[in-house]
């Protein structure tokens, strides 16, 4: 089961098309083996995607195959890889050199450096012109290294921001107003309540994997200590973990820890708080403009949910970069798949097919851009929206307005850059030192976002052992690269 506690946009529920999607483990499905070519003249391209393959599988490719060979005169065998191997099984596949023409990149800074990837920077305008011109500039930024582009990315949610969602239900029953929640240390006193009233509902749900937010950007991830700082200078590299802000954030969490808010056990345990049930009161999720504010987080409850935002709507690399797909330096059909990518990322027949279902069974089409869902929509009986292709094609519920759709688009136009949008750090010379510090992060990241660890206690020993494992080193040698980067940019 995918975690539901980290900040990474990659858990967000991009749409309730997707919720099916995101839950459990699978492997490997169909022929591995499987030929790029037919034996006739139409080649077959093999595309790697993650998670569990639709149980109609055949019949969604059937249907699929039938526009896709008529467009462009190619099919496609999409190989399903499950979610917690997907990123063991592509590194193998990459290394080893296998022939693939497509996959969901993983890795993909590191992959397309060693020229694992095909350069798609001319291509991308004139294979897949339409489905190019769609994208958000920042999904180009995002995804350029070293002046390049090898990836198409899935226009989706390419803002984010975090928020902290209350089970309706309970903000009813006990009248209590939310209208005030800026920070976590705004709902201490919700929380109070919950405990005291409702001694079976977790106050606030939070378990491995959780990562507070602080309102920094992170460099190489927020499980390493190299970051910038939203409301401060932008122009330096800083570890936001001895800053007062993620202070503030943990000390918090802490006295919530201290309270019986937080689960005993959270820096340890796996245990699931279910968004459709009523195990839990409050809890931290990711949201980004295609959720249409709480709309389909509600949708993917069954349950009414309510949120307010505790961070700034923010265009980032970890978003730009959530579901890109490259096309292998080593295939034999890159022009071939990067007009596959075009088709799909621009013909709502061939992408609403695939992550709705079949049309008449589990949709059918509202007037010229709506869809309503019928009795024979199910879960697995789709592909996923968020990371399957361009959501500004899919047609939304009937339910969604046009005055959503409008907010929608002017969020997204309306949302800051990150100041590290598109920055990417060579790690070459600092390969040891990253690893070292690594090491040392494990050993409290979890303890301090659950509130587990005292940060006056564990903060100064943990940034003691970066010290020593080669932070400045490192701090040093991504300033001096970021320095290049803002020059260039200007």
């Amino acid at each position: 089961m995918m975690k539901k506690w980290s900040k990474v946009v990659a858990t967000s529920l991009v749409t309730v098309l997707a919720v099916g999607a995101l839950a459990g483990c699978g492997s490997l499905s169909g022929d591995k083996k499987a030929k790029t070519t037919d034996k006739g003249d139409t080649p077959t391209l093999l595309m790697y995607q993650i998670g569990d393959k639709p149980k109609n599988y055949d019949q969604l490719m059937e249907i699929a195959n039938k526009r896709i060979e008529d467009k462009i005169g190619a099919k496609v065998n999409i190989q399903y890889i499950g979610w917690g191997d997907y990123e063991q099984k592509m590194s193998v596949i990459v290394s080893s050199g296998e022939n693939y023409d497509i996959a969901l990149a993983k890795n993909y800074v590191t992959n397309a450096q060693k020229g694992a990837y095909a350069d798609l920077t001319k291509l991308l305008p004139e294979k897949a012109e339409a489905a190019y011109k769609m994208l958000d500039e920042s999904y180009i930024k995002g995804n350029t290294i070293d002046g390049k582009m090898y990836a198409f990315p899935v226009n989706a949610n390419i803002f984010s921001q975090q928020i902290l969602t209350f089970n309706k239900k309970f903000v009813d029953k006990y009248n209590l107003d939310i209208s005030k929640v800026k920070t976590y240390a705004d709902v201490e006193p919700l929380l109070e309540t919950i405990k005291e009233k409702e001694p079976k509902v977790m106050p606030i749900a939070v378990g491995q994997g959780f990562r507070a937010e602080a309102g920094f950007d992170f460099a190489l991830g927020n499980g390493l200590p190299f970051g910038v700082d939203l409301n401060g200078d932008t122009k330096k590299i800083i570890n936001p973990f001895e800053e007062k802000g993620m202070m503030t954030a943990y000390q918090t969490l802490h006295d919530f820890y201290k309270a019986g808010y937080i689960a005993k056990d959270a820096s340890t345990s796996n245990t699931e708080y279910p968004l459709d049930s009523s195990t839990w009161f409050a809890r931290q999720e990711t949201q980004g403009p295609f959720d249409y504010g709480d709309t389909i987080l509600t949708q993917a409850a069954g349950q009414e949910l309510v949120s307010k935002a505790i961070s700034v709507p923010l265009k980032t690399t970890q978003a730009a970069q959530m579901a890109s797909f490259v096309v292998s330096s080593g295939s034999k059909n890159i022009d071939k798949s990067v007009e596959f990518l075009g088709l799909l990322n621009s013909d709502p027949e061939l992408l609403n097919g695939l992550v709705l279902g079949v049309e008449g069974e589990a949709w059918e089409k509202v007037g010229d851009d709506r869809s309503k869902l019928l009795e024979g929509y199910q879960p697995n009986m789709h592909m996923a929206a968020w990371n399957t292709a361009n959501n500004k094609i899919l047609y939304a519920d009937e339910t969604i307005t046009d005055k959503q759709i409008e907010a929608r688009d002017k969020s997204i136009e309306d949302a800051i850059e990150s100041p590290i949008l598109g920055f990417v750090f060579n790690t070459e010379t600092v390969k040891n030192e990253i690893s070292n510090l690594n090491n040392v992060m494990s050993q409290y990241l979890d303890g301090l976002n659950t509130g587990t660890l005292d940060p006056t206690v564990a903060v100064p020993e943990m940034n003691k052992k970066l010290e020593t494992a080669g932070f400045s080193k490192v701090q040093k040698e991504m300033q001096k690269q970021y320095d290049a980067f803002m020059a260039e940019a200007k």
